[in-house]
């Protein structure tokens, strides 16, 4: 009854209703089993009709750029990354706009420019001028609540310096990010896979082995959905460490 409602309310041009906290709270538990496919449909409909319901809905908004991240996070095809970072960033800056205050938006429309980024490549990205960017929206969640899903904007930023081609590239900032986000999270799988990386590049691979293992030997019960995510990931990084270590 109330989509039929909300799209009546549409063509004829009067103001959306806004999602309820009973809808707000069912997204949010679709989006705790994303791990399912069958889960991630249902709410990217649920989303997708809420945006066009209520375009100017700061709930909605950066619930649709959470999926949407999710989904370009684990986009193996470059194209369909680039699409996805580049609607996150794009929902992300509604929201932010809407509420300059709250952390959601300007940590999503940071990383869906990360997204993008790691896509397209960091060199053309930095050619296009969305080093600026990137670092204004996450600089802005960092200020607000660097905790915010177990330390997403310290892990971004970390990221941010590990990524980074010399002479700009930073390991021990990249490291010690990792580092705080563990020391107040350290269930928190990915924090200790991005450690693992970082220090491997740093040739340290004997604490980079300890890391990794943190991921494997880890409980996913935080967070199924990234957890297994992130034990998947880390197969290939635990081979590579290992083969150092021969």
């Amino acid at each position: 009854m109330r989509s039929i409602l909300l799209a009546v309310l549409v063509l004829v041009g009067l103001p959306a209703l806004a999602a309820t906290p009973e809808e707000l709270s069912s997204w949010d538990a679709l989006y705790a089993r994303r791990g399912e496919a069958a889960a991630v449909k249902q709410l990217d409909e649920a989303l997708t009709q809420a945006l066009k319901a209520s375009p100017e809905d700061y709930e909605v908004l950066w619930r649709a750029a959470r999926l949407r991240q999710w989904q370009a996070d684990g986009a193996a095809d470059a194209k369909v990354k680039k699409n996805l970072g580049k609607q996150t960033w794009e929902l992300g800056d509604k929201a932010r706009k809407l509420a300059p205050d709250r952390v959601e938006g300007q940590y999503f429309a940071a990383v869906g420019i990360g997204s993008y980024s790691q896509a397209v490549g960091i060199l053309t990205a930095l050619g296009e001028g969305l080093e600026g960017k990137y670092n204004e929206r996450l600089d802005a969640a960092l200020k607000l609540d660097p905790m915010y899903e177990r330390g997403g904007p310290l892990l971004a930023k970390g990221r941010y310096y590990y990524e980074l081609p010399w002479p700009k590239r930073d390991l021990k900032k990249s490291a010690s990010l990792f580092q705080k986000a563990i020391a107040k999270h350290p269930e928190q799988l990915r924090a200790w896979l991005y450690l693992a990386e970082t220090l491997l590049a740093d040739g340290e691979e004997k604490k980079a082995h300890e890391a990794i293992l943190k991921v494997s030997q880890g409980s996913v019960g935080y967070d199924p959905a990234e957890g297994q995510r992130v034990q998947g990931w880390a197969k290939k990084v635990q081979a590579a460490i290992e083969e150092e270590l021969k």
